[in-house]
C-alpha cells in the first residue's frame, strides 16, 4: 500500500463527517473539518514525496 494513502482517506472521511454536522454543532464541525483537511494535506504530501518508489 502506498505511503500516505491511509491518512488521505481517513482525512477525507473526517472532513466529510465534520461537514455533515455543521448545522448542529458549527464550532465543533469547523474543528473537525480542519483536522480532516490537515490529514488530507499531509497524506497528499507523503503520496507526492514517495511517488515512483516501490517497496
Amino acid at each position: 500500500m502506498r505511503e500516505g494513502l491511509i491518512p488521505t482517506v481517513l482525512g477525507t472521511a473526517v472532513a466529510a463527517s465534520g461537514a455533515a454536522m455543521r448545522n448542529k454543532f458549527p464550532m465543533a464541525a469547523a474543528a473537525v473539518v480542519g483536522f480532516g483537511l490537515a490529514h488530507v494535506v499531509l497524506g497528499a504530501i507523503d503520496l507526492v514525496e514517495h511517488r515512483g518508489r516501490t517497496k
